[in-house]
């Protein structure tokens, strides 16, 4: 007959107060040895009380700041611990949100939880029932208090109220109001008036770069120092078109009076919008390209960073040209990029000479056959793998854009451009399922032709 397993009970007393506790028979010794009695009821289920003591003797149930309850917390991670023994619920926590977040860790450690005097006992069905019916009940509280919080932001924004987050620039917080800052909002007023004279958000990204401006530097609340960087697209995207600077509040869709004073006068904010309107309009959308840019997700600059494709033309009649742009130019602007933008028809051409280069070795030849000889399904001599590649030309410009973009994808990792060179890097196990795929394209024609 098998000995039956220790269930480990660690019993966790709390006395809000100090007073009484000098006492020889104080409080949590009444607590302890109501619960050792429970133990003892359950002993013929293998519980055994364990010899630590968890008391926490002059600290409050409304917080989880108790060093008896951390060193709880740490031996249940421990795995130490099999069941919380306690005399009442609110000796482990007075705060319903902190007691659903210990029954979720005494759960995700297969620890229960038992209230001797309340009939509360997690090890059963009933006990699972009462956790799931106050999470629920927790659950609907959160969703009462985020509704309330929500409308209570809603209306106080509607009365002009500035509601916290990020101090713009421009900007200093006082009394929880917003004052104007006069040496930032010189920077501000700068910056939408350059914008519309150069109407480029990555000049704008160099000028400022250039002339060492930074964006606002604020103290945190756990007085760290944030921001005091270079200026960014996204950064600057949501400047311009921050209706705080014309004395406004945003919420949603609705903008209302703000109690703070405007930096930028209501004729020059009309423009900035008005350039960004003209300019979305005679932005390409990327759907209508006839050619896409069968490199996309494959190529990156010499600093890891994505290359994006990019339209421009001279005028409304002159043809698009395609580009590869840097990411870190986009975001950081030109002069922080060593590789800018890249002709898009150039670097694929370069891109797919050197593929049929490659594909065309000897050497890569037998490289795929041993992969397909390794591929217990796949039957093919050298002679025909060597055959099967050197029509991957041909196969190649009859393929549409789309197909020759799936094909590099199987056939490259990735391309990194750097200013004096480009790094290719290849799959053999890419090669290989072109390989197959150009077989079974060529026994399709073959059949095609047999039965003609």
């Amino acid at each position: 007959m098998s000995e039956k397993r220790k269930i480990r009970c660690a019993i966790y007393t709390r006395k809000s107060h100090e007073e009484g506790l000098e006492q020889e028979f104080n409080s949590l010794d009444a607590q302890r040895g109501a619960c050792l009695n429970y133990i003892q009821s359950q002993r013929g289920e293998g519980w055994v009380a364990m010899h630590d003591e968890y008391d926490d003797g002059g600290f409050t149930g409304g917080n989880t700041d108790r060093p008896a309850l951390k060193r709880l917390f740490k031996d249940i991670e421990d795995g130490l611990i099999d069941v919380v023994v306690v005399y009442k619920i609110d000796r482990l926590s007075r705060s319903l949100l902190d007691f659903l977040n210990m029954v979720r860790l005494f759960d995700k450690h297969d620890v229960s939880f038992v209230s001797v005097t309340q009939q509360f006992n997690t090890s059963t069905p009933m006990g699972k029932l009462m956790i799931n019916v106050l999470m629920s009940f927790a659950e609907y509280e959160r969703e009462v208090t985020g509704e309330r919080i929500r409308d209570k932001i809603a209306a106080s924004k509607a009365k002009g109220m500035w509601m916290g987050g990020v101090v713009p620039l421009g900007y200093d917080v006082k009394n929880r109001k917003l004052i104007v800052n006069e040496q930032e909002a010189a920077l501000v007023r700068h910056i939408f008036a350059r914008y519309l004279v150069l109407r480029s958000i990555t000049q704008l990204i160099a000028e400022l770069y250039a002339s060492g401006h930074r964006t606002k530097r604020c103290e945190q609340r756990d007085g760290k120092m944030r921001g005091g960087k270079k200026f960014t697209l996204p950064v600057l995207l949501l400047m311009l078109k921050n209706p705080i600077y014309i004395g406004q509040i945003k919420h949603k869709e609705a903008r209302y009076p703000g109690e703070h004073p405007p930096i930028i006068d209501m004729e020059t904010w009309e423009k900035v919008q008005a350039v960004f309107k003209v300019d979305f309009h005679r932005r390409p959308p990327m759907k209508a390209i006839q050619t896409p840019f069968i490199l996309k997700g494959i190529i990156f600059d010499c600093d890891g960073r994505a290359m994006t494709p990019s339209m421009s033309r001279k005028n409304s009649t002159s043809p698009y040209y395609r580009y590869y742009v840097s990411m870190r130019a986009i975001k950081e602007g030109y002069a922080a990029a060593r590789v800018k933008s890249l002709n898009a028809e150039e670097i694929e051409q370069f891109v797919i000479a050197q593929a049929r280069k490659m594909i065309a070795a000897p050497e890569v030849a037998a490289k795929v056959h041993r992969i397909l000889k390794a591929n217990q399904q796949v039957k093919m001599p050298l002679q025909e793998v060597k055959w099967i590649l050197s029509r991957f030309n041909g196969v190649w410009n009859a393929l549409f854009p789309v197909e020759q973009n799936r094909l590099l994808r199987l056939l490259i990792v990735r391309i990194e451009v750097s200013p004096d060179h480009v790094d290719i890097t290849y799959q053999p196990n890419g090669i290989a399922a072109i390989c197959q795929e150009m077989a079974v394209l060529q026994d399709i024609k073959e059949g095609k032709a047999a039965c003609a």
